[in-house]
């Protein structure tokens, strides 16, 4: 392998470190064709104007429409994905920290709730979490095809930019000054 082809594989596995063992290939068809139906449980676009209802691990409800007027961070993440686990404290600061700006992490995982509580209890965090279902995850979000994936929310309800891999504060705070919010 040449080094000039070297930061193309590094981007690739770096992208692929926290996706979830990757369905069949399929060869694909040799003329166009009509797109395929999407799987069973599997959401292949983002609504533009998400509507997502979830119950926290605390026992809240969380409605992503009642923090309309808001900033709001999606975050799907797992317990065992480390690039997650990185961004966490800084995704909890950022929460803490700004009045205009939510964020919610929706553990993209099978895993009980006693279990949820007690990993938080080790990483707390300032934002609520919610458990989804990887076999029902919420219609109006593209089904994860790697983790962490996270998605800004405008006070319109849009969505305003979608992220593959840890995000920082920095980069979401751009995002919303990039999408014509104001600086923080």
């Amino acid at each position: 392998m040449t080094a000039k082809y070297l930061p193309c594989v590094l981007l690739v596995l770096a992208l692929t470190a926290c996706k979830p063992e990757p369905a069949p290939v399929t060869a694909a068809p040799a003329a166009p064709a009509a797109p395929a139906p999407a799987q069973s449980g599997v959401v292949q676009q983002t609504a533009e104007i998400p509507q997502l209802q979830v119950l926290t691990v605390d026992g809240k409800t969380y409605d992503l429409a009642s923090h309309r007027g808001q900033w709001v961070v999606v975050n799907f993440w797992a317990t065992w994905c480390a690039p997650c686990l990185q961004e966490m404290p800084e995704l909890s600061a950022l929460h803490a920290m700004r009045s205009n700006v939510e964020v919610v992490g929706l553990a993209y995982e099978d895993i009980e709730l006693d279990e949820m509580q007690a990993f938080l209890k080790e990483h707390p965090v300032a934002y609520p979490i919610a458990i989804i279902d990887t076999f029902s995850p919420p219609k109006d979000f593209a089904t994860p095809r790697g983790l962490p994936m996270t998605y800004l929310i405008g006070p319109d309800g849009k969505v305003a930019r979608q992220f593959l891999g840890p995000v920082n504060a920095h980069e979401i705070e751009q995002a919303i000054v990039a999408a014509g919010g104001k600086a923080v």
